[in-house]
């Protein structure tokens, strides 16, 4: 079986809707716990306005204090010029770049029609001129909670302009659960075909209860790279009932027990997902920090034995 490839993004995409601020000193102990885990990638902050997103207004304080461990590596959320130019200075591995292919929902999210947004992050992609790799996350690949469905050639129309611009991934998202196994295959295996030389990654929420279906779907059709959020933290405000990303560590334990490598220590990783409530200050989503794994073993109850008798 393939080696599976993780980037959790609780600490950007998990946080950034968060009611209460989170301390720089909590996320960048969660960053360097994250990092002893076996992650590929960790989206670590955003380099959007401070405005815009209060939460990370934290971004150059967080990336100057992390402990990068090797092999690992280390992507921001670069919206615009002046957020790449933040990002140079982070010394980012990656800069991950956002748009969405839906117009309804660019307009919401980015306050801009698509055509405005993809110039734009041309724009950003020629500044950066190779210094740095690039991915680009593709919102609303699967569906629009305003428009309905986003055809699949629309999607495909968006990554092959990108890959012409030489950016080095892209990420397909679900970002409001309107996806399901199916779709995903035929998107998986049409992509990989097509793409062949795209770092190609998706990204699933659970919104309706599909995350983890349609990521096995993914895996099944030869996708190796996936979005994660510690907890299934997250959620898009421009969205209407979009939940949390898919929880990093109840894929990893499904995949685990399926026999796929993901090179992450999940013992670890679930002590982290216990923790987590205590710096959001509210219980989350993920089922596997509080079922326990699969290989765990419980005595039964007195009253079982009773009943062997």
């Amino acid at each position: 079986m393939s080696r599976i490839y993780f980037n959790d993004v609780v600490c950007r995409d998990g946080f950034q809707i968060e009611p209460n601020f989170i301390p720089t000193e909590d996320k960048i102990k969660l960053v360097d716990e994250l990092s002893q885990c076996g992650f590929a990638k960790i989206e670590v902050t955003s380099f959007t306005s401070p405005k815009a997103i209060p939460m990370l207004r934290d971004a150059e304080e967080v990336m100057g204090k992390i402990k990068r461990v090797p092999g690992v590596e280390y992507t921001v959320l670069v919206p615009n010029l002046r957020g790449a130019e933040r990002a140079f200075e982070s010394r980012a591995d990656e800069f991950n770049l956002v748009m969405s292919t839906s117009e309804t929902h660019n307009l919401a999210n980015l306050r801009m029609g698509r055509e405005k947004s993809f110039f734009g992050l041309a724009k950003v992609i020629q500044y950066v001129d190779g210094k740095v790799p690039i991915n680009v996350s593709l919102s609303t690949a699967f569906g629009c909670p305003m428009e309905g469905d986003v055809p699949q050639e629309v999607v495909e129309d968006y990554v092959q302009r990108f890959a012409d611009l030489g950016v080095r991934g892209v990420t397909i998202c679900d970002t409001t659960g309107m996806a399901n196994p199916a779709q995903v295959s035929k998107m998986a295996e049409s992509l990989q075909k097509r793409f062949t030389n795209l770092q190609l990654t998706l990204h699933f929420h659970n919104t309706r209860g599909m995350g983890l279906a349609n990521l096995l779907a993914a895996v099944q059709s030869g996708i190796t790279r996936f979005d994660g959020s510690l907890g299934g933290l997250g959620g898009c405000p421009y969205a209407p009932g979009a939940s949390g990303n898919i929880s990093s560590e109840d894929a990893i334990h499904m995949l685990d027990e399926m026999g796929y490598d993901t090179g992450i220590n999940i013992p670890r990783l679930l002590q982290l997902a216990r923790e987590l409530p205590m710096i959001v200050r509210h219980d989350v989503p993920g089922q596997i920090a509080k079922a326990g794994l699969s290989c765990d073993l419980h005595p039964a109850p007195a009253y079982v034995d009773d009943l062997r008798k």
